[in-house]
């Protein structure tokens, strides 16, 4: 069983939302997403530095909790985020978190659909479906290429929560 669930995906499919659903309905924790509590607070436009810099905090947040492990953990993203963005934005890769990643084996990846409405927000920059869609393929890519555990959620929200229970319990 895996006790370590990435709630994973493009911008605006609902990984926050399901991620503290799937926290609250386990009755355990949930790591937020990192990027969001520093943007929010960042007077200027983002750099590739920032992105770097918030990477680096998401997985210091992730390995802070491995200390005092619960049952189960629910992540709202982790660094396959990064590594997207910052190859769609800057159009490179960052060797760190490639290695991160390669030696990531004990983690159920939830990719979220696009298959919600993308919804406004400052933060959030593919609006466009054609966009949505090519970098959810990316993500199904990087799902195949460091041969991860992976799941597609689609549907609306209670949809999303049903079938995700389903998918952790099928796995105990």
């Amino acid at each position: 069983m895996f006790n370590k669930i990435v709630i994973t995906g493009p911008e605006s499919t609902g990984k926050s939302t399901l991620s503290e659903a799937l926290a609250m309905h386990y009755k355990t924790t949930w790591v937020n997403e990192y990027a969001r509590q520093y943007l929010s607070a960042l007077n200027k436009p983002y750099t590739f530095e920032d992105v770097i810099e918030m990477a680096k905090m998401q997985l210091v947040s992730e390995k802070k909790i491995y200390h005092k492990p619960p049952q189960c953990i629910f992540f709202d993203t982790d660094l396959t985020v990064y590594k997207i963005w910052i190859e769609e934005k800057y159009h490179t890769e960052v060797d760190w978190i490639n290695q991160e990643l390669k030696n990531t084996r004990d983690k159920l990846y939830l990719l979220c659909n696009i298959d919600l409405p993308w919804f406004a927000d400052p933060l959030r920059e593919h609006p466009d479906i054609t966009d949505r869609q090519r970098i959810f393929n990316k993500y199904i890519a990087l799902m195949n290429e460091y041969h991860f555990d992976f799941y597609i959620i689609s549907g609306q929200q209670n949809e999303r929560l049903k079938k995700s229970i389903q998918i952790i319990s099928n796995q105990k």
